[in-house]
């Protein structure tokens, strides 16, 4: 099953205001004094944030500058062989900078045009209910860190890499928008823990780690896969199955390793009626009706 606090480094604020990332033992930042301090500045800066306050503005450093132009221009590479068609299309009206980490202003600008979608600042981890609620007003909330630069190609955990090279280019599809859009408004529909944790779980292998058939060959088209220089790569091992939303929402899986086990679409039309109308029609009995169906309960 999908679990939340695995997915960034906690944050906390101290009695004193003092705001501190806790960084686990294998993080290739651990160890830096000055990474360390930059996560908990950003981190800062995220938490100050209020809906109707200007975007925080990161002046990022020439490290993490040569950190988003390596991984642009890799992933860039890797999109060409392995990306979907849709994710392409979008990525080319996006049109994200190669030559600087865009601000989050700078994101929102060339993605409201398209499809209305729009990125605030997160922290780090932003519970489930909120992160994906706010699906239903277009906005994606967005960390502004940057892997540390000794990994350039790796992070254990979303940095603004993830965010925005995996997230925005996929978000820019009109096709794609609709489905976070009724993420969100499923979220408003559901009121147990066991509901939305199925949503999160149908979103992983889908939004995040789903794959589509295109003229016979697997393109992928979840963020999770996009952002990633190493498991794009290795997606052509996974084993593929059939969209099964029954399985895809109670599935068990390690987050930090490659993911053996992918749920591939014919088309993206199947991905919006399958995954897309799943959400559509969500609500806190809809995981015992799609088991019970599916002769799992």
């Amino acid at each position: 099953m999908f679990t939340e606090a695995q997915l960034y480094s906690p944050v906390t604020r101290s009695g004193d205001g003092d705001v501190m990332v806790h960084l686990s033992d294998e993080h290739p930042g651990v160890h830096d004094p000055d990474y360390r301090a930059r996560r908990n500045a950003i981190a800062a800066l995220a938490l100050d944030y209020a809906p109707g306050k200007s975007l925080p503005q990161i002046d990022y450093t020439d490290e993490e500058q040569q950190v988003w132009r390596i991984v642009s221009a890799e992933l860039a590479r890797k999109h060409q062989k392995y990306a979907a068609t849709e994710v392409l299309a979008a990525a080319a009206r996006l049109d994200l900078p190669s030559d600087h980490i865009p601000q989050l202003d700078e994101v929102s600008a060339a993605l409201v045009p398209l499809t209305g979608f729009r990125y605030v600042p997160a922290a780090g981890l932003v519970p489930l209910r909120e992160f994906f609620g706010s699906f239903a007003d277009r906005t994606f909330h967005s960390t502004q860190y940057i892997r540390h630069h000794s990994a350039p190609l790796y992070t254990p955990e979303p940095d603004a890499i993830h965010e925005i090279i995996g997230h925005a280019n996929q978000i820019a599809s009109l096709r794609f928008a609709a489905i976070y859009e009724a993420v969100g408004a499923a979220v408003a529909r559901l009121t147990t823990e066991t509901a939305l944790k199925f949503l999160a779980d149908v979103f992983w292998f889908s939004m995040e780690f789903g794959v589509v058939r295109e003229n016979g060959e697997i393109r992928c088209y979840g963020a999770g896969l996009l952002s990633s220089y190493g498991e794009i790569e290795e997606f052509q091992h996974a084993e593929l199955r059939p969209l099964d939303v029954a399985t895809m929402g109670t599935a068990v899986y390690d987050i930090t390793h490659y993911q053996p086990i992918l749920y591939c679409a014919q088309s993206i039309s199947e991905i919006e009626d399958v995954i897309g109308g799943f959400f559509a029609s969500m609500d806190d009995d809809s995981p015992h009706r799609v088991l019970h169906t599916a002769g799992r309960m």
